[in-house]
């Protein structure tokens, strides 16, 4: 543990703060403040604690006005040295996040051996510190402060390890997601309380979002702390993507990791064959599967009017299940005489019969489906199995938001079902293995406007309670109904720009102001901050490369790189799948 044992250098001292405005430390004169970095990890030594603290800011600080009103030439380096220090100095800012209190021998608790200043601790008390193993020692949360003068240390390797633990823990599913910007030491995060609640990846676009939710569900699945189902409009995740890196070309997809454990069910089976995907199951759903609730959440897309979503629950309750295959069947002299005997209105379900239509030009949607494929995938997550849904060719948003509402609706009735019985039981082998559901342009499932009434928001507010969870993938999180927002258990941003944004990633988080300059202060690549409740403190990592050494590290060997002009071909491959 760093401590006032440490042999490091002391890089300042506490000189004022509070618990709520952090602390301002200045730096010591042999100290670069240009060597502080925002979102660094340090360690504070107080009288009888450590404080585990975040960099929240850097500034400058002078002893006399008079300095500042008169610099000194910047030719003038002598002058400039003999103030640097005394003169002028570092300072920065520090955010407690989490604090450890020593224990010291009884027999130290007599005058010979205390120290004579009470505020620095004798060589005699240090040497009785009595070193806790990570299994013993308890993080608290921060309830006080050190004292002035207290020492800042560079966390160490050791430091880290106590707070995030090692991903070989065999008492916990750790896994590494990142190391801390200034050092090769991996940052852990625990996948059973990750799993426990939902979650969600933010950052604006071109940040590697997808690069950092494979990441994260390799980890998942690699760690078996959850089984996945995964809606992939942009077909990343199931097979190999193109690389952001120029090193490699693609990266590998979760079923070509994972092949035994590793299902990938498609709505476009011509798209998904000439992308060379291996034993991918065809997906199609069929107009009686519909519900009111689902056409309810695609009506932007569709352009229907609330008059028209009013008309839906009429022609639901008279026609039942086959409402959707029977309006499109009417005339307009049926829909008169519909009217004629129902509280419909005939202009308002004319339009949403042209309206509706829509849905006839989608390949996977039929008049009855041979087989129900929503009960397939549900099989695949009860048997193990973690699913990928690919879009292929239908990866636009009104295909998107339908069928993932669909099948999340009936699994989640599932689940509920079953997490019911096993509290009824109490056999541990009723209980479900947890679901954790992954969505991408979640704000568009989780508006203000329509959240209440998605199968999402039910989800998301209901934390674990049926064994489901969500992974929201989301570029716009003030999109997201603030409700939702608070819910959300572990969040892992890439920058973001938009002050709407930046707000809406610290709604219900203590201690926000502190973390908002670090949030705007990321890299544009490959950097984020981690905060929540899979994270035993908010942190700032360097995150893992998804690349070869990665595949070799969770168990696979055997990877073929294809040449650019392979890359290339697959590309316009999926720009001609997309209608580019």
């Amino acid at each position: 543990m760093t401590n006032t044992m440490n042999a490091g250098q002391p890089l300042g001292s506490v000189i004022e703060g509070s618990l709520t405005g952090g602390l301002e430390v200045r730096l010591h004169p042999d100290i670069s403040v240009e060597d502080m970095r925002v979102g660094k990890f340090l360690v504070v030594q107080g009288v009888r604690s450590c404080f585990f603290c975040m960099l929240t800011d850097v500034s400058l600080g002078a002893a006399n006005a008079r300095i500042i009103a008169s610099p000194p030439g910047w030719e003038d380096t002598f002058l400039r040295e003999v103030l640097a220090g005394s003169g002028t100095y570092g300072m920065i800012n520090l955010s407690p996040m989490l604090m450890f209190t020593q224990e010291y021998n009884e027999s130290f608790s007599s005058t010979n051996g205390k120290s004579l200043n009470p505020f620095i601790p004798s060589a005699n008390s240090l040497a009785s510190f009595k070193p806790q193993t990570s299994t013993t020692m308890e993080l608290l949360p921060v309830k006080t402060i050190p004292s002035h003068f207290s020492q800042v240390y560079e966390a160490s390797e050791e430091d880290f390890r106590k707070v995030f633990g090692w991903e070989d823990d065999p008492h916990r599913k750790n896994f590494s997601i990142g190391k801390p910007l200034d050092m090769d030491v991996p940052i852990c995060i625990d996948l059973n309380r990750f799993v426990e609640r939902s979650n969600g990846v933010f950052g604006k676009s071109g940040t590697g979002k997808s690069f950092l939710t494979r990441l994260l569900l390799a980890g998942v699945i690699r760690k078996g702390a959850a089984v996945n189902l995964i809606f992939d409009i942009h077909s990343e995740y199931g097979w190999e993507a193109v690389a952001e890196s120029k090193e490699v070309n693609t990266v590998k997809g979760l079923k070509q990791l994972f092949p035994g454990q590793v299902e990938v069910y498609t709505l476009d089976p011509e798209s998904t064959k000439r992308r060379g995907v291996r034993d991918a199951q065809e997906v199609y759903l069929s107009y009686e599967q519909i519900e009111v609730e689902d056409i309810k959440l695609c009506a932007r897309e569709l352009g229907l009017s609330d008059a028209a979503l009013d008309n839906t629950n009429i022609l639901c309750n008279e026609l039942g299940k086959s409402w959707i295959t029977q309006l499109f069947n009417m005339t307009g002299e049926d829909i008169k005489i519909f009217c004629d005997d129902k509280p419909g209105h005939p202009g308002s379900i004319s339009s949403l019969q042209r309206k509706l239509l829509r849905l006839d030009r989608l390949k996977y949607m039929r008049a009855v489906s041979p087989l129900n494929y929503i009960n397939k995938i549900l099989q695949s997550l009860e048997a193990g199995k973690n699913v990928v849904v690919e879009f292929g060719s239908q990866s636009n948003m009104l295909s998107y938001m339908l069928v993932t509402n669909m099948i999340t609706r009936r699994i989640h009735e599932h689940y509920v079902k079953r997490a019911d019985r096993f509290l009824q039981s109490k056999n541990p082998l009723d209980r479900p293995t947890p679901l954790m559901i992954t969505i991408e342009e979640a704000h568009r499932f989780l508006d203000p406007a329509v959240v209440q009434s998605t199968i999402f928001g039910t989800i998301a507010r209901e934390l674990r309670k049926y064994f489901v969870t969500l992974l929201v993938v989301d570029q716009r999180p003030s999109g997201i109904d603030n409700e939702v927002m608070s819910q959300i258990g572990t969040r892992i941003t890439a920058l973001l720009n938009d002050e709407k944004d930046i707000d809406a990633i610290f709604t219900g988080v203590s201690g926000a102001g502190a973390l908002r300059s670090v949030l705007a202060k990321l890299d544009s690549k490959q950097q984020a901050l981690i905060l929540g409740h899979a994270v035993p403190m908010p942190v700032v990592v360097r995150t893992r490369p998804y690349d070869s050494a990665f595949y070799r590290e969770i168990g696979d060997q055997v990877w073929e790189e294809k040449s650019d002009a392979e890359v290339f071909a697959a590309a316009e491959l999926a720009k001609a799948d997309l209608g580019f």
